[in-house]
């Protein structure tokens, strides 16, 4: 299990730097899917272009469809504290991948993530702020995220399920004031509901994290409530203050009803 975990922490890690190196390259792109989308999304609020207060980070081309890595990085701390990002694909089945709400040890904001992306699509983030809602995004070339086939037969993607694993990049103990860095992966397949076992050929129901609460002792770090755009085996890494509290917890429901309460210490194992 912690190779499996280990795994997924250095391609994460891949995928991220492939990411940085293209955003210049790919920006938001004109098309009519959002001008059908928008008023589902955001009704008639009124979107400031975003690219002076956060940037968000996407390859151009990607290398897995199925694992699309996005980074929403504040770069105006000025600009005020981001309390929520709506994370859109256009072109997807389901185009809000996830809401997320963050607390105020996330600001300035640093957040990264996977999504599947089912076709060219641009990948939007709206950000909500005491200012007002920005959105700005990257269009992506890839295919067939929702429907690639998931790295293990259905019996043992579910073999496991919810088990969570915290990599601190700083290795140091919890410090109240200090800014670190984490990231959390959770085990679960995250069925889309268009995946095809690949044995029956039979189309493999939805079955995914619907709601994902991450804390710091009393401290809410971001809680998300997701859809089947999230990719296979979530992971999600952010930039944090520490408040002295010794352990994050976790709690994540899926479609399933399934509940997964994790308490993760802070302190790396001796």
């Amino acid at each position: 299990m912690r190779l499996m975990l280990a795994g997924m922490s250095v391609m994460l890690a891949a995928s991220l730097a492939t990411a940085q190196q293209d955003t210049a390259d790919n920006p938001l792109i004109e098309g009519p899917t959002w001008s059908a989308l928008k008023e589902d999304i955001v009704g008639t609020t009124d979107l400031r272009d975003g690219a002076a207060l956060f940037s968000v980070t996407a390859p151009y081309r990607a290398n897995d469809a199925a694992t699309v890595p996005v980074t929403i990085e504040q770069t105006d701390p000025a600009g005020g504290p981001i309390q929520s990002i709506k994370l859109v694909i256009d072109e997807n089945p389901a185009p809000l991948a996830a809401e997320i709400r963050f607390g105020p040890a996330m600001t300035p904001l640093k957040f990264e993530t996977r999504v599947r992306v089912n076709q060219y699509s641009n990948i939007r983030a709206i950000a909500e702020t005491p200012q007002g809602t920005f959105m700005t995004g990257r269009f992506v070339k890839a295919s067939g995220g929702c429907s690639a086939p998931a790295t293990k037969d259905p019996a043992a993607a579910l073999n496991g399920m919810g088990e969570m694993r915290l990599k601190l990049f700083d290795g140091t103990a919890s410090m109240s004031n200090t800014r670190r860095e984490a990231q959390i992966m959770i085990r679960h397949p995250n069925y889309s509901g268009l995946q095809r076992d690949q044995i029956t050929q039979l189309f493999i129901g939805a079955h995914f994290i619907s709601e994902l609460e991450v804390r710091q002792g009393d401290d809410l770090l971001f809680a998300l409530e997701g859809g089947i755009s999230v990719s296979e085996n979530p992971a999600f890494r952010f930039s944090y203050i520490d408040n002295g509290a010794p352990d994050l917890t976790i709690h994540a429901v899926d479609t399933e009803g399934n509940v997964f309460d994790r308490v993760l210490p802070k302190t790396p194992p001796v």
